[in-house]
């Protein structure tokens, strides 16, 4: 009960504490400022409401800004994208271009040296015909005329040939056996078995007097040997120095350079190939004057002739008793050249020449050739020329087989070689060679097919012949036919820094020399003028070749 009543009395004093008539009238200025207040409020509005549109339309160019760069860089990435699809297309065009550029360079490469279709006789199922333009309208004889020329002045000539090699090889086996003899097997140069080259060897000789070429090998004794170094694929080398090489030297344990004088006692009359007589290299001396040219470790072409002419002499004044006729030296400066001088005064030609093998090949390196192929000599004594002469009669033999029986390609060979040197004897001999001769059919033969060198084609193969050469002196340039030629049959066995060489070209000196070319272009265009006329003459009467001994010839 007292405590409702308590709970009363408060709500009592509680109302009359917070009756409004207790208090004073503070706020009776408000609603007299509701309308400045109202105002104000919707003035902020206002203002409120033009800063949200600014803002939106800040808001609004951001985005459009935003929107318009986001365009700008798709546009350069599609202009991009499309620069790089052009420029690789381009690339692609360029690389294709380089490609077609490189295919018809190396077709033209492989196919220069073939003959032009104009200038390739009468195998209608490969090329056309001739008609006209060859030989500047020159006309060789007829079928029937070249036959009988063949038959009676060339198909005879090569009956002695064959004795004519016996007598020349045993001759020589006796001299090679009587150095080796007088030689020391430890202190002297080891002469090896000859090698029978060129036309005797290849069964196409038809000059006379018959004349055999021999290749000699040597090596030097032990513990030295020889290094040959092939110029005919060095770009740094001239181009008439290319197809030269030089040899080097070496012991074969150190590979250093080691001089024979030096370390062994040479006979009497034996010379050293780097020093002179009296310039022997003692044990911890040196030599004063070295015959090569600044001390060089390379062989000296001269030395090597002089060499082997004094040991030639002493092998034959050892066995001479043995022969009735005598021997000498054809050439004073080309000492392999030898002639048999018989009492009945007629001689029998030949050709010894020190050569030194490359590597395990059949490709040598000559000191000295008596038909040099590009030329002239050597300017330098240690430049030895590469010759193929091993290979040449490897491949002609090769191909003979593969060549219907009775083949007319060394028939063609013979009569080009016999109009040649006719002509010379006429007007005096010119750069133009036998060597030439048998480039151009080398290169033939490879050309044709073996069905075309038939005996009933002779004709036409000698017209083809003759205009494959002339059309190489019209352009200056016949190409060697195994240095750089990617056609010649890998069963040959050339050596791989022959196959990469660049291609050798044998008709260069006639870009050099204008007189030189005049008079080989003059010469060949009147060996063809006079070919009829020859071969006519010679077919009614065939005149003695055989000579007598020149009167500068050396007896041993």
């Amino acid at each position: 009960m007292a405590l409702g009543l308590f709970r009363v009395c408060l709500v009592v004093v509680t109302a009359i504490i917070n009756h409004p008539l207790l208090f004073p009238r503070e706020n009776a200025t408000v609603p007299e400022n509701e309308e400045e207040i109202i105002r104000q409020m919707q003035a902020h509005q206002e203002k409120l409401q033009l800063e949200q549109l600014r803002l939106e339309e800040e808001v609004a160019r951001l985005a459009a800004e935003k929107e318009a760069e986001k365009e700008a860089l798709e546009r350069l990435a599609e202009e991009g994208q499309q620069q790089n699809e052009s420029r690789a297309a381009w690339d692609l065009w360029s690389t294709l271009c380089m490609i077609l550029f490189l295919v018809i360079e190396v077709w033209r490469q492989d196919h220069q040296d073939a003959p032009s279709p104009e200038c390739l006789g009468a195998d209608e199922d490969e090329l056309p015909g001739l008609e006209g333009a060859p030989l500047r309208g020159l006309t060789l004889p007829n079928k029937a005329t070249l036959d009988h020329f063949y038959e009676r002045c060339i198909r005879g000539a090569p009956a002695d040939a064959p004795r004519t090699r016996e007598f020349v090889e045993g001759l020589v086996d006796d001299l090679l056996e009587a150095l080796r003899s007088l030689c020391s097997r430890d202190t002297d140069m080891e002469v090896e078995d000859f090698i029978g080259v060129d036309s005797m060897y290849e069964n196409w000789q038809v000059n006379k007097p018959l004349l055999c070429d021999l290749f000699v090998p040597f090596m030097p004794p032990e513990p030295y040997r020889f290094h040959p170094e092939l110029w005919c694929s060095s770009r740094s080398v001239p181009l008439d120095r290319q197809g030269y090489g030089q040899i080097k030297v070496v012991r074969a344990d150190d590979d250093t350079l080691g001089c024979i004088c030096g370390k062994t006692k040479l006979g009497e009359d034996m010379l050293c190939l780097l020093h002179g007589k009296n310039n022997v290299v003692r044990p911890g001396s040196e030599a004063k004057d070295p015959l090569c040219v600044g001390d060089s470790p390379y062989l000296d072409t001269m030395r090597v002739l002089k060499w082997f002419q004094t040991a030639l002499t002493r092998a034959w004044h050892r066995i001479n008793h043995k022969y009735e006729f005598d021997l000498a030296f054809g050439q004073l400066d080309t000492p392999g050249s030898l002639k048999i001088r018989f009492r009945s005064g007629k001689f029998m030609p030949f050709n010894l020449i020190p050569v030194i093998q490359y590597d395990d090949s059949d490709l040598y390196l000559v000191s000295h050739l008596t038909r040099e192929p590009c030329g002239g000599t050597p300017p330098s004594s240690t430049d030895w020329l590469l010759s193929f002469a091993v290979y040449e009669r490897h491949f002609l033999r090769m191909t003979s087989k593969a060549l219907p029986e009775g083949a007319c390609h060394l028939s063609c060979l013979q009569i080009a070689s016999f109009l040649l040197s006719k002509q010379s004897r006429l007007t005096g001999p010119s750069r133009l060679s036998n060597y030439h001769l048998k480039t151009a059919l080398l290169h033939l033969l490879l050309a044709r097919r073996p069905a075309a060198w038939k005996a009933e084609q002779l004709d036409a193969r000698l017209h083809e012949l003759l205009c494959f050469l002339e059309k190489s002196l019209l352009e200056k340039k016949l190409h060697h036919f195994f240095i750089g030629n990617c056609k010649v049959p890998e069963a040959m066995g050339l050596p791989e820094a022959i196959r990469r060489a660049e291609p050798l070209n044998l008709f260069r000196p006639f870009v050099l020399q204008r007189s030189l070319y005049r008079k080989t272009v003059d010469s060949f265009y009147e060996m063809l003028k006079n070919a009829p006329a020859l071969i006519s003459e010679y077919s009614l009467h065939i005149p003695s070749d055989h000579g007598s001994l020149p009167s500068k010839a050396v007896i041993l």
